[in-house]
């Protein structure tokens, strides 16, 4: 790795020492990635990366001129053609060698997410391998984008479909997983046969950029992926230039109604998944130390800065007496940066997530909840400057608070009471979110009639974070998601192709008609 990644350094007192391929400068900037190469952006304005444990600038960004994002654009659409025609085999080898090169740096792909955006190596080595995994499926791709035949559909005619790719593609990253949802997108775009235009975060751009060099390296051709920096310019150029065909999104429900919004006006499919209320629906008979324990790690890990946190807990009847034990459990968690040995909750992402934050815990407060643990005033030493709140529980939430109806994207849990299993649902079923959800029972009946009555795209049974695998697809739903096809799995490789029907008629002898037929022709 040293001849890719040089060195990356977390401790602040010692100077940055980034590889120069993708970074350059004395303060590390990072470049654009045009036509199969790493270039230095010509703009006069940059964005400030921040190493969200302490605030120190780590780097810059660009935000990449029209003529910069005009050129990267124009080298997907001629690499385009040409990437289309090579053989689905041997795309697939290159995303088989790519996969690879993935494993081989998961560790230096961790210490980028890490660095850049704050997560604990451990979850962050956990973001590169849930991605990895969308890789290694798109490595089935022969199989995935195999065609359907209805031969002797009458006499002498077969009819059969094939996938084709659509052209040029683009994805819009959000900053909670630098690794995770870029690999959702570019690997099953490409393989597919399209070509890509990537705008990862202007918060974590450094794990994409590695990415791509990974991705070169395993032989994809010069210009099948490029990528460009920027805020609302990079997403207007997206969503507006006529040669991208289709647009993938996650991130903050303004911004993915935005984009689906202009996108779609503009004639491009887009796919647009957003933002979440994850409820856990614990009912008493559940098991009590798993459910304690599944609770706090997926309401707390990653800082809760997760699509699919579930931030919500209503407990059911007697469940209820578990809060004591679920406030001990939290308080155990250990909060430092995310490159420190034993950190289990890192630093959100900027310092105006964490005064959002610690308003709509406050908001709670206000509005009549009940402030369980508040980690509003953690003291994290040596690391005084870094955006920290520690796991927070609210509980006597009501459904009318505002820390219920907003998606706060922090370590904190808010707690409702239901009464039984239908008040629950119809709790969940009216909130405007569909994105996931879980339920902890040992009874099947329950389970079942909790999966068959909830309205959302996920759900687990005993499964805090229901992401799917990627045989699967991500299914988020009603409020959560924007589009007609979901990411990856089946609905992916949908989402990036087209179909041709090919009807076609071999006559074994000459015509048996003498004149033409102009009625409607029918096949029986």
């Amino acid at each position: 790795m040293a001849g890719i990644l040089s060195r990356t350094i977390f401790n602040t007192k010692t100077p940055l020492q980034l590889s120069r391929m993708w970074y350059s400068s004395s303060v590390p900037t990072t470049k654009l990635f045009i036509d199969g190469k790493f270039v230095d952006s010509q703009t006069t304005e940059w964005i400030d990366i921040h190493n969200p444990a302490t605030n120190e600038v780590v780097s810059r960004v660009p935000k990449a001129t029209q003529e910069e994002m005009q050129a990267a654009a124009d080298s997907c659409s001629r690499a385009f053609h040409p990437w289309a025609e090579t053989s689905i085999l041997s795309r697939q080898q290159v995303f088989l060698r790519y996969q690879q090169l993935i494993k081989d740096n998961i560790k230096e792909l961790a210490r980028l997410i890490t660095l850049e955006q704050g997560k604990t190596l451990a979850d962050a080595e956990g973001d590169v391998f849930r991605g990895l995994q969308v890789v290694e499926h798109a490595c089935s791709i022969t199989s995935l984008m195999l065609g359907e035949t209805l031969p002797s559909i009458t006499k002498d005619m077969d009819t059969y479909t094939f996938r084709l790719p659509i052209g040029v593609c683009a994805g819009i990253a959000p900053f909670n997983f630098p690794a995770m949802i870029p690999l959702w997108m570019f690997p099953i775009g490409m393989v597919c046969g399209n070509t890509y235009l990537m705008k990862p975060s202007e918060r974590v751009p450094g794990c994409t950029m590695l990415l791509a060099k990974l991705l070169q390296d395993a032989g994809a051709p010069d210009g099948t992926l490029n990528i460009i920096h920027g805020q609302h310019a990079a997403v207007n150029f997206i969503c507006d230039n006529p040669a991208i065909k289709a647009i993938s999104f996650v991130g903050s429900n303004q911004a993915g109604e935005y984009i689906y919004n202009r996108g779609s006006s503009n004639g491009k499919r887009v796919q647009s998944n957003m933002g979440a209320k994850n409820h856990g629906v614990v009912m008493p008979d559940a098991n009590k130390e798993n459910t304690l324990n599944q609770l706090v790690g997926a309401a707390f890990g990653a800082a809760g800065q997760r699509c699919m946190a579930l931030s919500t807990a209503i407990l059911v009847g007697e469940a209820r007496d578990w809060l004591p034990e679920l406030v001990e459990r939290s308080k155990a968690l250990r909060v430092n940066a995310g490159d420190q040995p034993g950190a289990d909750v890192g630093p959100l992402i900027s310092p105006e997530a964490k005064v959002r934050v610690n308003s709509l815990i406050q908001s709670g407060v206000d509005e009549g909840a009940t402030l369980l643990l508040d980690g509003r005033a953690v003291n994290v030493k040596g690391y005084e400057n870094g955006n920290f709140v520690g796991p927070t529980i609210i509980s006597n939430v009501k459904p009318e608070m505002t820390c219920y109806k907003e998606e706060i994207f922090g370590p904190v849990l808010v707690v409702l009471e239901a009464a039984d299993l239908d008040e629950a649902i119809a709790l969940i079923n009216n909130n405007q979110y569909g994105n996931g959800t879980a339920i902890f029972t040992n009874n099947g009946a329950t389970a079942r009639k909790y999966t068959h009555e909830v309205d959302v795209g996920q759900i687990g049974v005993n499964v805090p974070i229901p992401v799917p695998l990627p045989m699967f697809s991500f299914t988020g739903s009603r409020g959560s998601f924007r589009g007609d096809t979901n990411f990856y799995g089946k609905q992916g490789i949908q989402f990036y192709t087209q179909i041709k029907t090919v009807t076609s008629q071999w006559k074994a002898e000459d015509a048996g008609v003498s004149s033409p037929a102009v009625t409607m022709p029918t096949i029986r």
